[in-house]
């Protein structure tokens, strides 16, 4: 049914901010209660099988079946008391999203009654139904057998009346589905990895941790407006309209007071989130009206992965309670800031120790040097597979757009600790290092805090910036899986580091010491790396330029950089680290491509019927107004009435001309579109719509857009950018 325009806004602007439902100020009288976390556990659990479930999650072994039906009654009696009916296997298969299939807690008695129940089986593994999900191949159609295995590292929560149990998703033959798998080994591999390398500098040491901390960005617009938006129903972002008058040149939306509908929808929003134990502690306006952003404390990453996806869907569950739909698409709205998720990520060890933040003397920032440069060298070896792991259609309108970090791989690490690393690359020389070399080393390596204190801005145009205490990938779109990228960054530094023991270790047994072995070998990688390094300005043409001098990639499309997950060198590295097998990199590779392709399918789907069904119709209405008008006038006043219409006329014939670009620029996005889609290959039809359709869907938005500075507001049918930004 065809929305009114002038009814919608009419709806809108009548609209009130609800009340939020929080039952007190202090969260910590409610936070997490919708968590079957430690806490819980150690209420409904005797101590035995409470040790085991710790023990499980620190080192990942199995869980005794005892202790698994212990753990599943546990969970059964908790979820009740709390509300819950049902429950249900979570988790990410390969459409980036969720998933879940709700069973209840009942079992028939053969008496015409039913008892619930809900064993340590149920608990530890569930049989969904894996056919029509994403496999790239991995698995056939009319092999449907998928398997959802418990994940006792991520918590079970209760959403709505559901016990959620957070688990893996692999298919008959055991090959991962789902993005948690992967990013799961990958944690793994960088614990042992990097606990190895700490055992050069504290033997208590054994376990390392990766943490996380995202920032999500989003927009929010009124809910009666998207719905007469079918392109931000369908696809996520409008794909064409004006600019307002007013956007974003003022900054004063950003970190602005917040208005007062938002800040209902905030509050509402935060109490559901921390009772679901997300650990949200910001929010504030963004730079482009109706945008806003939120970050929580950071976490262990299995663990704050969860909770992005978890927030996402809370995020849109919550907007519609208070009338609103919440875009988390990287581009919504043409010619303002889009969205992303910068994920902030470092190392801490089971000691309390932050790898990546320096100490206060020489040992310490030895070891903080070791895990920095070794960092910056798996980025500088594996750029182009971090550059893919945050390829996606949502992206490539941000990318470089002067609001992210451009395609082009490199690292910002501020002007203090690069002048450290080229003095630490020339200072070392070739054999034994005198006692002299060693003080001025242990000087020069003392003052890497100092060199913070004043250094720990970022630049936002850096893909990858070191902020004081750990790196911020910046590049991450905000709809993204936070899996994906961390799970290649994760793998690329467990792969670094243990390259680094090994050539450390051979040093060592040829008669050099620890320190000077470790020393020299991080000369060896400050050299190497050096060209991923960058302070300046991403945005600019003179980068492209430099980055090309200095042989790194600039993939500019998601095609395009889909094509790492091919390389050799790539497939060996995750099959290496038995992060991924072969066949499960190529099935990743085959996923994304098909994902391209069908959103950009749907883009071109919707604006075709758009412009055909919507804007033609309206521009015909407005060209018959406007005929009307001038023969009326015409009729009026006779001879005199040619100078009487100029302004009609005028108006009239850019209207038809565009009318005329329009029709034509619809046969070519669909005659374009055939072409396209008959292509054999999936990468062939994602490269086609890159390279020509994307381009075509760019000029029909346009020639829209051009439509609407011309139509009469009373006949424009669609809600326009400044009443989607404005209005709250």
């Amino acid at each position: 049914m065809s929305l009114n325009r002038q009814q919608v806004m009419h709806d809108v602007l009548g609209r009130k901010p609800k009340p939020p439902t929080r039952p007190n100020n202090k969260i910590s009288s409610y936070y997490g209660e919708n968590v079957f976390n430690q806490f819980v556990m150690r209420s409904y659990l005797p101590d035995e099988a409470f040790k085991d479930i710790l023990k499980s999650i620190e080192d990942g072994s199995p869980v005794d079946r005892k202790v698994a039906d212990q753990t599943a009654t546990a969970m059964k009696e908790w979820a009740i008391s709390r509300g819950a009916t049902h429950y249900t296997h979570w988790f990410q298969p390969l459409t980036g999203n969720t998933a879940e299939k709700h069973d209840s807690f009942i079992a028939p008695t053969g008496d015409g009654r039913v008892i619930e129940k809900f064993d340590g089986s149920l608990l530890v593994q569930q049989e969904p139904d894996a056919s029509s999900f994403p496999s790239g191949g991995i698995r056939n159609t009319f092999e449907a057998r998928g398997y959802t295995l418990w994940d006792p590292a991520s918590p079970a929560f209760i959403w709505g009346e559901t016990l959620c149990i957070p688990t893996i998703f692999i298919s008959y033959t055991g090959f991962a589905l789902d993005n948690k798998t992967p990013l799961l080994k990958a944690l793994s591999a960088v614990d042992s990895a990097a606990t190895a390398v700490c055992q050069y500098f504290d033997k208590n040491i054994n376990k390392v941790n990766a943490s996380l901390g995202w920032e999500q960005e989003y927009f929010l617009v009124d809910k009666a407006l998207f719905a007469a938006r079918p392109d931000l129903a369908m696809t996520g972002r409008a794909l064409f309209g004006a600019q307002p008058a007013k956007g974003q040149q003022l900054d004063d939306h950003y970190f602005g007071s917040i208005p007062q509908r938002i800040s209902a929808f905030m509050k509402d929003f935060e109490l559901e989130a921390h009772k679901l134990g997300i650990p949200v502690t910001t929010r504030h306006n963004e730079v482009a009206p109706n945008q806003f952003e939120l970050a929580p404390v950071y976490e262990e990453t299995n663990l704050a992965n969860d909770h992005n996806l978890l927030l996402m869907e809370l995020l849109k569950v919550v907007a519609q309670r208070h009338d609103f739909r919440c875009l988390l698409h990287e581009k919504p709205f043409g010619g303002l800031n889009g969205s992303g998720k910068h994920n902030n990520w470092s190392l801490s060890t089971n000691t309390g120790v932050n790898l990546l933040q320096p100490g206060k003397n020489p040992k310490s920032n030895m070891r903080f040097l070791t895990f920095f440069v070794n960092t910056l060298a798996a980025l500088h070896t594996y750029a182009d597979i971090v550059r893919a792991s945050f390829a996606g259609v949502g992206n490539d309108h941000r990318l470089g757009a002067q609001e992210a970090p451009p395609a082009i791989i490199s690292a910002f690490i501020g002007s203090q600790l690069t002048q450290l690393l080229d003095d630490l690359e020339v200072h070392i020389k070739h054999g034994k290092l005198t006692p002299a070399d060693k003080t001025a080393l242990k000087l020069e390596i003392g003052r890497i805090p100092e060199a913070l204190l004043d250094n720990t801005d970022r630049n936002r145009t850096s893909p990858f910036a070191f902020t004081g205490n750990k790196f911020e990938l910046r590049a991450v779109g905000s709809s993204a899986n936070c899996a994906l990228p961390m799970m290649v960054l994760n793998t690329i530094v467990a792969d670094q580091l243990k390259k680094f023991k090994t050539s450390v270790d051979r040093r060592i047994k040829s008669g050099d010491g620890k320190d000077e072995s470790i020393l020299k070998e991080l000369q060896v990688l400050i050299k190497e790396s050096k060209n991923i390094r960058f302070e300046g300005n991403g945005y600019g043409d003179t980068w492209i330029k430099e980055a090309k001098r200095r042989g790194l990639s600039n993939l500019k499309t998601t095609p395009e950089a889909l094509t790492v997950w091919g390389r050799k060198e790539v497939i060996d590295l995750f099959d290496r680290m038995k992060v991924l097998h072969p066949a499960e990199t190529d099935a990743r590779q085959k996923v994304e491509f098909e994902k391209y392709v069908m959103h950009r399918q749907i883009e071109a789907n919707i604006i075709i019927d758009m412009a055909r069904n919507t804007i033609l119709p309206a521009a015909i209405s407005y060209q018959n107004i406007l005929l009307e008008n001038i023969l009326g006038i015409e009729e009026a006043f006779g001879k005199d009435a040619k100078n009487m219409t100029v302004p009609q006329r005028d108006i009239l014939k850019r209207t038809s001309a565009l009318v005329n670009e329009l029709y034509s620029t619809l046969s070519k996005l669909k005659e374009s579109k055939e072409v396209v889609n008959n292509k054999k290959s999936t990468q062939k039809k994602a490269d086609g719509y890159s390279s020509i359709i994307t381009p075509i869907i760019s000029d029909l938005g346009e020639i829209c857009t051009a439509l609407e500075g011309l139509i009469d507001n009373e006949l424009w049918p669609l809600p326009k950018f400044q009443e989607l930004l404005f209005t709250h």
